[in-house]
């Protein structure tokens, strides 16, 4: 019997044996392969060509929403599922916008969480109740301007794109070599030209624009 193979990105040692022991009970399961941080995950997915990478969001030196979009970028066959303690909107949205097929919290089962391993090797994308509302929620109240990226200075479309990976305000003001306030009120134009007021709906309204 084929097993699916799967890749285990988290910072922490503990949880990664945990999630290994837990996967590998199940006959049908096997994992090929471990990640600390975003960078690992995606170098180890081009080598082990996984089925499945179940990603933390926060690690350090690349978070799980930029890998996601890497590996999704460079190796779609690979399905991406979200496993994190972290519920906040924008986490959830940046993530499915990124190409994740699902996302899942920690305190999940055993049995659920290898289910939704399967069904993510299916083309299913697994949101479970309340984390599908919290997108309902987005989606049901966009009320955005129609704008195109001219619209958008070229030092605009960078911020974008570093909102886009999952970067606070601190970490693009030293990619960039700008203040925080700088950035800030360059966050402020941005989402005046978009008609947005949050990063949530901001993720939604610039993945929808082609960023």
């Amino acid at each position: 019997m084929n097993r699916i193979t799967v890749l285990l990105a988290d910072d922490q040692t503990i949880i990664r044996d945990g999630l290994r022991a837990l996967l590998e009970a199940n006959s049908d399961i096997h994992v090929v392969a471990e990640a600390k941080n975003g960078m690992e995950a995606y170098e180890q997915t081009g080598v082990h060509h996984p089925q499945v990478v179940l990603m933390d969001i926060r690690m350090p030196q690349m978070g799980g929403m930029e890998a996601t979009r890497l590996i999704k970028q460079d190796f779609p066959e690979t399905a991406v599922l979200v496993l994190t303690t972290f519920d906040d909107d924008e986490s959830i949205l940046g993530a499915i916008a990124n190409g994740a097929s699902g996302y899942l919290l920690k305190d999940i089962s055993g049995a659920k969480l290898s289910e939704a391993i399967r069904d993510a090797v299916q083309g299913s994308v697994i949101l479970p109740g309340n984390i599908a509302a919290k997108i309902t929620k987005h989606i049901g109240r966009q009320r955005w301007t129609e704008a195109s990226l001219s619209d958008f200075t070229q030092r605009e479309q960078d911020i974008i794109r570093l909102l886009m990976q999952g970067k606070s305000n601190q970490e693009i003001a030293r990619t960039l070599f700008l203040t925080v306030g700088t950035v800030k009120n360059y966050i402020s134009q941005i989402y005046g030209k978009a008609g947005i007021t949050d990063r949530a709906n901001a993720i939604l309204y610039f993945k929808e624009l082609g960023f």
